[in-house]
């Protein structure tokens, strides 16, 4: 340990942060161990070169900033590429991969985001949902589907709890892969590493971009290059009408002349200007994501002739990425951005020896975001897809995107197929429906595969008002 010690204090040193260990004396064998395993895990160059920027890198010029084309719902070329996707997922090419990092605390849910009861009649968990939606596809095209697993270091252990009680839901382990994603240091607001104990640096997650650090690091990577998987299915865990395998989608992401194959996206209209979803943009030749907050208001409410959105093309975290795309952007130096934000971060205090929780942001956190990967692709193509079929995200415990909101649009999503298939669904006069329908992944994937049960006579004639159904 002593040499550990010595090699990590010159490397402290050479940047200026060696006050880290300025409790060595006092702590014992267990926690110097610890705290010298944390500096470790650090690239300090990085750290530096970060601390020295006072703004994130990337600059945007407002004035040539353009909205992001792409291909609007009901293209008509989307058949061919879903038998495109189709080849892909018999010939067992693709993999689904969940980020799945977060607590349910902003729903007042005690576990991880994964576990909370999302849908709206038998209150299938989160995983439930996709694990379902996975074996429906296995079942389908005959492949397994292998399914990786961001968690994040605080609720790691909960997760694999969750499944081990849950028996897999079904599935086996070795094709379920769960692994945490990193982490970053917080600094202070001079530049300084962080201690939030005596013996423990002061660190948070490190973004969603972060998960293709994490796969590398993980040899998730590794995994699916032996396993021969070409394409990842990318999607966040808080959204329970995603189509985890969208067979259409990874077709034309691996085959259309329009796209490199790299990495494409899913986009929905936004409701309106100020919807606080990231905005697809085209700027200096590539498709980029600005955040809600940096897209300055005249553009954000800018509209064109016929009174629609001009920059209207909303994020909503979905992806597919090749593998041979993020092996390439985690090798040496990880190519993404990391952003800065203040926050308030709880700090070791030493008078006191104790933690202290600060009441005014007092630090530097250090995010990367997924979709900088997309200015790193050759060409990135953008589908529009409906809100009401694939989005509707559980994150807040009322108002939009809360459980409430969420089991509307779902059973607004499921009324309309039965609705196509001759069942008299129930509305309000506002269009939505007034009912609580359910259908599992083991009916249907996709809204045609209601018609054989249509023409057997086995979907409801009619559904009641204010009731219950599951299909």
């Amino acid at each position: 340990m002593q040499d550990r010690f010595e090699a990590i204090r010159q490397a402290l040193d050479a940047v200026g942060q060696s006050h880290v260990l300025c409790h060595w004396g006092s702590l014992s064998s267990k926690q110097r161990a610890g705290l010298l395993t944390q500096i470790e895990e650090i690239d300090l160059g990085m750290i530096a070169r970060l601390a020295a920027q006072t703004t994130d890198e990337a600059k945007v010029d407002f004035t040539t900033l353009e909205p992001a084309e792409f291909r609007a719902i009901g293209d008509p070329t989307l058949p061919s590429f879903r038998a495109a996707g189709e080849e892909l997922l018999r010939a067992g090419r693709v993999a689904a991969f969940t980020v799945a990092g977060g607590q349910g605390t902003r729903l007042g849910w005690r576990g991880p985001k994964g576990s909370y009861p999302a849908t709206v009649v038998t209150g299938k968990p989160l995983f439930r949902v996709f694990a379902e939606q996975i074996a429906a596809a296995e079942k389908r095209y005959g492949r397994v589907i292998p399914w990786y697993i961001m968690t994040s270091p605080i609720n790691d252990q909960e997760t694999r709890a969750f499944f081990q009680d849950n028996n897999w839901f079904g599935r086996s382990p070795r094709d379920t892969l769960l692994f945490p994603q990193g982490t970053m240091p917080s600094i202070t607001l001079d530049g300084k590493l962080m201690l939030e104990t005596n013996c423990t640096l002061a660190v948070n997650p490190d973004g969603h971009g972060g998960s293709l650090r994490a796969l590398a690091a993980s040899g998730a990577v590794e995994d699916m290059k032996a396993r021969g998987i070409e394409q990842i299915s990318y999607f966040q865990v808080d959204n329970p009408l995603v189509k985890v395998i969208d067979p259409a989608f990874l077709g034309l992401h691996a085959t259309a002349a329009d796209s490199s194959g790299e990495m494409s996206s899913k986009m929905v209209r936004k409701r309106d200007a100020a919807e606080k979803v990231g905005v697809f943009c085209h700027h200096a030749g590539k498709t980029m994501v600005l955040e809600y907050s940096d897209l300055p208001k005249s553009l954000a409410e800018a509209t064109d002739a016929s009174g629609m959105l001009r920059f209207a093309a909303g994020s909503v975290a979905i992806h597919a990425i090749s593998v041979a795309f993020v092996d390439r952007l985690t090798q040496g130096d990880f190519a993404l951005p990391f952003h800065r934000a203040k926050k308030k971060v709880p700090y070791y205090c030493d008078k006191s020896a104790s933690t202290i929780e600060p009441t005014e942001p007092n630090a530097i956190k250090f995010e990367a975001f997924i979709f900088d990967a997309l200015v790193l692709t050759a060409k990135s193509l953008l589908l529009e897809t409906s809100r009401v079929e694939e989005f509707a995200p559980i994150k807040n415990s009322t108002g939009e995107d809360s459980p409430s909101s969420s089991h509307q649009t779902q059973s607004n999503r499921n009324g309309a197929w039965l609705e196509r298939f001759g069942t008299q669904i129930p509305r309000r006069a506002n269009g939505d429906v007034d009912a609580r329908i359910e259908i599992s992944a083991a009916t249907a994937l996709f809204e045609d595969d209601l018609a054989t049960l249509a023409a057997a006579g086995q979907l409801p004639k009619r559904i009641a008002v204010d009731s219950e159904a599951v299909v």
